[in-house]
């Protein structure tokens, strides 16, 4: 019998995504974030939750997507996100946020090679759910990647 792994679906524009259970403290609705001077395009802000600050991040931007307004279904995903060798609490804005699903271990794909550049190593593998596509993210390789080519930053070249 497959392993069988929890992952939170979200949409992001058309498509589905998916976080690793273990990662996600809770979701919360959208709320007003205080911006941060001279943030990345991906950064939102910070947020106030129960007393403690947590940056936001926009997921459409982070994944080269343009933002959109908020609306009733978008929603803030509190997760604990390995960057640099700690957890940290970290925010993502998501466009809509479905439920916990489980995924077989044997059905999850890697991304594909298609040859070519392709930033994908955020990917950690695509998995189904009846005739749609989930793709899983990898959040320490998500959270890493800025817009550039991770293989040039790789080899120490800047755009």
């Amino acid at each position: 019998m497959a392993d069988t792994a929890q992952y939170l679906t979200l949409g992001i524009d058309h498509e589905l995504f998916g976080i690793d259970i273990r990662n996600v403290r809770e979701i919360l609705d959208m709320r007003p974030i205080s911006k941060l001077p001279h943030a990345p395009a991906f950064l939102l802000g910070m947020i106030d939750v129960r007393g403690a600050g947590y940056p936001i991040v926009d997921l459409r931007t982070k994944l080269g997507l343009p933002r959109i307004e908020p609306t009733d279904a978008t929603r803030i995903i509190i997760l604990d996100v390995p960057v640099k060798g700690r957890t940290r609490g970290v925010g993502f804005v998501a466009d809509r946020v479905f439920e916990v699903t489980g995924l077989d271990a044997d059905q999850t794909e890697a991304a594909p090679d298609v040859g070519g550049r392709w930033q994908s190593n955020y990917i950690a593998g695509i998995g189904r759910k009846g005739e749609a596509f989930i793709v899983i993210f990898d959040l320490e390789r998500l959270m890493e990647a800025d817009g550039l080519p991770l293989a040039d930053l790789a080899a120490g070249k800047a755009a």
